[in-house]
């Protein structure tokens, strides 16, 4: 609320500010340069040309800026420049009336001024718009970079393993190795003798010696 209500004040009193600077810079444009300058000259103030330009461009330009409340502390710092400068050299000695020529009309716009460079000029102006638009478009940028961060990290990619990368691996080695294949027992003859062990009794028992007999060719 105290928000809205300063971004209110702000408004009031930078078009009523810059109405009153306008009014006098576009005077001295009426007036035209050279009879400004010489104004200037005769109240003693130096360099009355330049000085003359200065405060007929800062007060028609910076009094229409503003009123839109565009560049408002630039603005503010000029004016307030211009103001110290009248109050220096032209009203400072003259009293505080503006009757008597005081300084009270450059006091009071100076310390508008100065009020405008150190808070600004309030939301309700093209600062304020152009401040909004920019943050808005950074949020919607964060919003958009974070949500592409937060797919991405959701997102799994397949692919082969990294070379080095842990996994079950499979080596296979050529084993060369000889088993031997155990031989299988020899399977009892059966009780019935054939001829040959007929014949190996045969000569046991008439003490000759056996014949050697060469095994058969399998």
């Amino acid at each position: 609320m105290r928000r809205v209500l300063f971004d209110v004040a702000g408004l009031i009193a930078r078009i009523a500010t810059g109405v009153i600077f306008v009014a006098h810079g576009w005077q001295k444009w009426q007036s035209g340069l050279g009879a400004s300058a010489q104004g200037f000259r005769e109240m003693g103030i130096p360099m009355s040309e330049l000085a003359a330009g200065f405060s007929t461009v800062v007060e028609t330009v910076g009094g229409i800026f503003l009123i839109l409340g565009l560049l408002v502390r630039p603005v503010a710092l000029l004016l307030l420049i211009d103001m110290i400068g009248a109050i220096a050299f032209v009203h400072g000695g003259k009293g505080v009336l503006s009757q008597a020529g005081g300084w009270e009309l450059p006091g009071a716009l100076g310390a508008l001024s100065l009020l405008f460079l150190a808070l600004g000029g309030g939301r309700l102006g093209l600062d304020g718009i152009f401040r909004a638009v920019s943050r808005r478009r950074a949020d919607r940028r964060a919003a958009e970079a974070e949500l592409a961060a937060h797919t991405a990290g959701r997102t799994t990619v397949a692919g082969p393993p990294p070379e080095g990368a842990g996994g079950p691996t499979t080596t296979t080695r050529g084993i060369d190795e000889t088993h031997e294949v155990p031989r299988e027992p020899s399977t009892p003859r059966s009780g019935r003798l054939n001829d040959e062990d007929m014949r190996d009794i045969d000569a046991l028992v008439s003490d000759e010696p056996p014949q050697h007999r060469e095994p058969p060719n399998h």
